[in-house]
């Protein structure tokens, strides 16, 4: 499949001058999207396999935000390892209401580049991999590089012709679908998405960026090149299941493969 050119173009979500009921309204979706439609069960056995192998039951989650896939995935994943715990964190915690058991947030910053000595485990990032610039993102890749400790980063949107159509038709038929859905019913919610569609279009723009941001398996390998300290290894690809496609990046010490 033919990909775009990558454009490291703005997001609303990353702009912290974004009006706060205009991301709430934005992260109450994408909240209600994930719990409904649960794209990353699928990698729950990966990564079972990846705390067996590393050895570990703790997971870091990175860019957290208002807990990403968690409240589903966890549940799933601990079927399997009943001993697997998630520490999710931020460079701006958000208090997260109703977390699984297992889960916690940390509520002191966390940045990705420089993560605390005591959070150790495997790390995680979902959907946050595209926010950084390839010389952050390597970055980030580096950091858990140089100190020998597992990572893997999962993206769902593509950097594909076909998926940005698709978004450009679908996305805000979707917000209107799912918005109903959203508790607590607020009336701002229901001004801003169906009288005065500000959050639907948003949502659609953050989308489309997401997608043309997104880094590409071959990508992945550029920023992943070099960073093979100490027998150090990096697999990247796509997953697919239940009609999904995940782009997947892992990072492993070679003791553990």
């Amino acid at each position: 499949m033919r990909l775009l050119p990558r454009l490291h173009l703005f997001e609303f979500l990353d702009q912290p001058w974004l009006p706060a009921l205009l991301r709430r309204g934005e992260v109450d979706y994408l909240h209600v999207v994930l719990d409904r439609t649960r794209p990353y069960d699928a990698v729950a056995p990966q990564l079972g396999e990846l705390l067996r192998m590393t050895g570990t039951n703790r997971i870091i989650d990175l860019c957290s935000g208002t807990g990403g896939p968690w409240r589903t995935l966890l549940p799933v994943l601990r079927k399997a390892h009943p001993e697997a715990e998630v520490v999710l964190t931020d460079l701006h915690p958000t208090p997260v209401p109703e977390l699984p058991e297992g889960a916690q947030y940390r509520d002191t910053p966390v940045d990705v580049t420089r993560i605390p000595e005591e959070l150790t485990g495997l790390r995680t990032l979902f959907e946050a991999l595209h926010h950084f610039r390839p010389k952050q993102a390597r970055a980030v890749l580096a950091d858990a590089a140089s100190r020998g400790v597992p990572i893997a980063a999962f993206e769902l949107t593509q950097r594909s012709l076909p998926y940005v159509l698709i978004q450009l038709l679908l996305i805000i038929p979707l917000v209107w679908g799912f918005t109903p859905l959203i508790r607590p019913v607020r009336w701002w919610r229901l001004l801003l998405t169906y009288l005065v569609p500000i959050i639907p279009l948003l949502i659609l723009w953050d989308g489309v960026v997401s997608s043309l941001r997104t880094y590409a398996p071959e990508d992945l390998e550029e920023l992943t090149e070099g960073l093979d300290a100490n027998g150090y290894r990096w697999h990247s690809g796509v997953h697919r299941a239940q009609g999904m496609t995940i782009t997947y990046l892992l990072g492993l010490p070679r003791r553990r493969f």
